[in-house]
């Protein structure tokens, strides 16, 4: 009489899971359709801002921080978007680690074309931690005239009024009535385009435009957590001056034990992934908020390979994984052909739904919201000459998620720039010796300027 039992107990744990799988495929439909309408709201208008046009005793000023580092694609109209700011009240410094950098006659091209501006060149770093951007940033850091900070790759460019809105956006918290958390950094959602044509380029391009940005966009939008790339962000050096990565909430006032710790820019040094780490000390050591510009980060993609595209990504996940774990862990499950596979089995075995209809509606849904957020970024549809390649791509970027999950999460090195890191507890990394190609891919990882030298830091061009 009681055989049915274990026969219940059994069909019970399938039916939980099943309900399970459709709650988490709600949950990232919610998720995904949260960014899309984000970027329809935020992204496809963008009105002037008054500081545009204001006197400039009226506004604070910004100092824009450009490091450089070779020739990457566009890199003229990159580096001239920021000379043609409208701003009243902005510098430039442009600042190169080595007196043979190939960026440097770009860069005194631009001062010259633009005499009105006041912009500047520094030639040589100050090393203060492993990561080779925050040793070429940091002499700038400390001579920067403004308070305002914008920390813009070499890479990016920008709308002209981006800056005037950004400002906007950082001094409009401390305005509100009742007071909100004051806003410590502004940065800009990535949008890339592939003018080369290389295939790594391609899926490279696909992936930042659709599911990143959608993902980026829905997480910014709800705000319960730091979550920012840093190719374009604004901040106050006053603010960074008072943090140092612990990620300890603190007074306004140090302790005696903190004495002895180094802080602002320089403390971000150890950090591979320093543009996340600001944020996040911004976020929880000073309990300061983040916003999100209408604006983009445009980033123009060189020569990048299949293998190149792969490497990249494994890098960011390996240091992802020990800052995040519990999040670098669930991510298979945020992918698309994880996510609908698992709802695909969970209707099939609660309400017998064919699976194969149903993954054609899901995947033909899905692609259709991305190439929405991919419009409303670009401010156009995808060009009709380049859908084929641009589906290609993103079906690319669906099958090499996961295996490019597995690969990351076994190994804890990663390439950056020639060099060779071991990534620590917390991001941290160390150099590390040894040939840094990847041979995995039979592709060499290229990197154009790394047999560079580096020169003592004490030339100031102007």
């Amino acid at each position: 009489m009681e055989t049915p039992e274990p026969r219940q107990s059994h069909s019970s744990l399938p039916s939980i899971l099943a309900i399970i799988g459709l709650l988490w495929y709600v949950v990232l439909w919610s998720i995904g359709l949260l960014g899309c309408r984000t970027g329809r709201r935020r992204y496809r208008m963008r009105p002037r801002s008054p500081l545009a046009t204001a006197p400039s005793d009226s506004i604070p000023g910004v100092s824009i921080l450009r490091p450089l580092k070779g020739l990457d694609a566009n890199l003229y109209e990159n580096l001239e978007s920021t000379f043609t700011q409208e701003y009243p009240k902005f510098e430039i410094i442009l600042s190169v680690a080595d007196e043979q950098d190939q960026a440097l006659p770009t860069a005194r091209d631009l001062i010259s074309k633009y005499p009105s501006i006041t912009a500047r060149i520094i030639i040589g770093e100050e090393v203060v931690g492993v990561n080779p951007k925050v040793n070429n940033l940091i002499r700038s850091y400390r001579e920067a005239a403004y308070d305002i900070l914008w920390v813009i790759d070499s890479g990016v460019s920008v709308a002209p009024g981006t800056l005037a809105r950004s400002v906007d956006l950082l001094e409009s918290s401390t305005h509100t009535r009742p007071p909100k958390k004051r806003v410590a950094l502004v940065h800009h959602v990535p949008f890339v385009s592939a003018p080369e044509g290389f295939l790594g380029s391609r899926i490279e391009e696909a992936f930042l435009n659709t599911n990143h940005a959608k993902m980026y966009l829905a997480i910014n939008t709800v705000s319960i957590e730091s979550c920012v790339v840093g190719k374009s962000n604004l901040y106050r050096r006053s603010d960074l001056e008072r943090v140092n990565g612990s990620l300890k909430p603190r007074a306004h006032t140090e302790s005696d034990d903190d004495q002895d710790c180094t802080y602002g820019l320089a403390a971000f040094g150890k950090f591979l992934a320093e543009d996340n780490m600001i944020a996040s000390a911004l976020w929880h050591e000073l309990d300061l908020r983040h916003d999100l510009s209408c604006d983009v980060a445009h980033n123009a993609i060189g020569k990048m390979s299949l293998s190149d595209y792969v490497w990249r990504r494994v890098r960011w996940i390996r240091v992802r994984k020990h800052m995040i774990l519990a999040a670098t862990i669930m991510e298979p499950f945020t992918e698309n052909l994880i996510a609908s596979s698992i709802a695909a089995a969970s209707l099939r075995y609660l309400l017998g739904i064919s699976i194969w209809p149903f993954l054609v509606v899901h995947h033909a849904a899905w692609l259709w919201v991305d190439l929405d957020v991919y419009e409303s970024l670009a401010g156009h549809p995808l060009p009709a000459d380049r859908r084929w390649w641009f589906f290609t791509a993103w079906c690319l970027r669906e099958f090499l998620a996961l295996p490019i999950w597995f690969l990351a999460m076994l190994g804890n090195e990663v390439i950056w720039r020639g060099k060779k890191y071991q990534v620590l507890r917390a991001g941290e990394v160390k150099g590390t010796s040894g040939d840094s190609n990847h041979r995995g891919l039979s592709t060499r990882w290229r990197e154009p300027d790394s047999h560079y030298q580096p020169l003592p830091s004490t030339h100031l061009d102007t």
